[in-house]
């Protein structure tokens, strides 16, 4: 069974549980830990926290127009929430962590209070595509599990439900496949079939357990994995 094919309840259960490891993981920070380095290039913690305040309240203004019918977009720009981020990176620790708070509690409102119309209502994702209004829980999901393990403090991708570590390798894999990239890459998670990026030789094999293999694809490592043939960095996904 995968993520999509799970209840709206177990959905929410899941990006729940994300958030509230997120949340663990980033009350454990002190706040001089904040100015610390995440796994993503230029982002300190402080920008990372922003980020993921800031994309809640992009999910919220989707669950808006799913609601009432007037299109309101995630972002004005991509100008405007790198813009935003970077701002929210200024904030004092304190306000940096009411920005999660506050936000968190935002879009979880806005999902307990949502119709069954507003979920199958269609919006637009920063990326373009139109989806029901459903799919802001995969998106929060994806968000909360992965940013818990960029803020380096010790989340790890196999503290993911199964499903997750799933649903992300799917999504990795259609977007490489989608941009034309990971040609004769192999991905061999174990006890699952391989899954080719393309069609052609295999010049490259990455093997493991899910989660290894899921945080090597998803560009966090290559952390207990055993990769045969000469890509040993994954291609861009997002």
């Amino acid at each position: 069974m995968t993520f999509h094919d799970m209840s709206l309840v177990e959905r929410l259960l899941i990006a729940r549980r994300g958030t509230s490891y997120f949340a663990q993981r980033l009350s454990e920070l002190t706040d001089s830990e904040l100015d610390g380095e995440t796994l993503l290039a230029g982002w300190t913690r402080r920008h990372l926290v922003a980020h993921v305040g800031y994309n809640a309240a992009a999910l919220c203004r989707l669950m808006d127009w799913a609601s009432s019918g007037v299109e309101t977009p995630m972002y004005e720009s991509p100008e405007q929430r790198g813009r935003e981020i970077d701002e929210g990176a200024t904030l004092s620790a304190a306000a940096i962590r009411n920005l999660f708070d506050h936000t968190v509690a935002r879009l979880d409102e806005k999902w307990r209070t949502a119709s069954e119309a507003a979920w199958a209502a269609e919006v637009r994702t920063a990326q373009g595509r139109t989806v029901p209004a459903s799919e802001t829980i995969w998106m929060r999901t994806r968000e909360v599990w992965i940013h818990a393990v960029d803020l380096g403090n010790g989340g790890r991708f196999a503290d993911f439900p199964e499903v997750v570590d799933e649903g992300l390798l799917n999504d990795i894999v259609g977007m490489w496949r989608k941009k034309g990239e990971g040609s004769g890459l192999v991905l061999a998670a174990d006890g699952r079939e391989p899954i080719a990026v393309t069609d052609g030789a295999t010049t490259t094999t990455v093997r493991g357990r899910l989660e290894a293999v899921t945080r090597w694809a998803a560009g966090r490592g290559a952390v207990v994995v055993d990769i045969v043939g000469e890509q040993h960095t994954p291609p861009r996904w997002l």
